[in-house]
C-alpha cells in the first residue's frame, strides 16, 4: 500500500440507482492509476446488471440498454478490476457512494482489496473553502483544470477526479514542510474540522 498521496487508483461508477442495497447494480466502471502524480494507467468497461435500466439512467449517462445488452456481466468485469485495484489505495469524488458499490460487487464475486479510501470531495471541502459548491464539474472549472469530455461517464469522471486530486495534492504540498503529501495525512485532513486545517497542515 503506497503511503504517497501522489500514487493511487482513482475510480468512479455509473450504476442503474443510489443504492445496492436496494438491488441496483453498477453500469460501469472507469478507473485510472496515478503513480507520483503521473496518470500511468487506464480501466474503462460497461457491464450487464441483468435487467432494463430506467430512462431517467440512460439520459443521465449516455449509457443504453442497447450499449448494455452485448456487455459482460457484473462479476466478470468486476472480477477484472479486482486485478487493477491490486494493492493501491483508492480515491473517489463522493467516495462513501462509490464505495458502497465496489464493496457490493466485489461481495458477489468473493474479491476485496487491501488499499483504503479517501473521498476528494472531503478534501475540497477543507481546502477549497471559496469554492461555489464541491461538485465535480464545478471544482475542475474552479481549479481551471482543462476539460473536453462529459460528466456522467466513469472514466471520463474518474480522470478528472484524477486531475482534481493532484491539483488539491499540491496545494496541500505547499503548506507542510515534507518531500510528499503522505496518505495519512489526507485521511486525517479529510476528518478534520475546518477550522483546524490550517494547524494540522503547519504541524506536519
Amino acid at each position: 500500500m503506497h503511503e504517497n498521496a501522489n500514487s493511487l487508483v482513482v475510480l468512479d461508477f455509473e450504476t442503474t440507482g443510489l443504492s445496492p442495497n436496494n438491488g441496483d447494480r453498477a453500469i460501469e466502471i472507469g478507473a485510472v492509476r496515478i503513480e507520483n502524480g503521473v496518470i500511468t494507467d487506464k480501466y474503462q468497461a460497461l457491464m450487464n446488471p441483468g435487467f432494463r435500466i430506467s430512462g431517467f439512467i440512460e439520459s443521465y449517462t449516455g449509457i443504453s440498454n442497447r450499449m448494455l445488452s452485448g456487455a459482460p456481466a457484473c462479476g466478470q468485469v468486476m472480477s477484472e478490476f479486482a486485478d487493477f485495484i491490486g494493492d493501491d489505495n483508492l480515491l473517489a469524488h463522493n467516495a462513501a457512494f462509490d464505495k458502497k458499490f465496489l464493496d457490493a460487487e466485489l461481495s458477489k464475486v468473493s474479491c476485496e482489496y487491501n488499499g483504503e479510501f479517501i473521498c476528494s470531495l472531503l478534501v475540497s471541502r477543507r481546502i477549497n473553502l471559496d469554492a461555489p459548491n464541491h461538485k465535480l464539474g464545478t471544482l475542475v472549472n474552479y481549479k481551471n483544470i482543462p476539460s473536453d469530455g462529459a460528466f456522467h461517464r466513469a472514466l471520463y469522471d474518474a480522470e478528472m477526479t484524477a486531475k482534481l486530486w493532484l491539483s488539491m495534492v499540491d496545494d496541500i504540498n505547499q503548506k507542510i514542510s515534507h518531500d510528499f503529501v503522505p496518505f495519512s495525512l489526507i485521511q486525517k485532513l479529510s476528518k478534520t474540522a475546518k477550522k483546524d486545517v490550517s494547524k494540522l497542515l503547519a504541524k506536519w
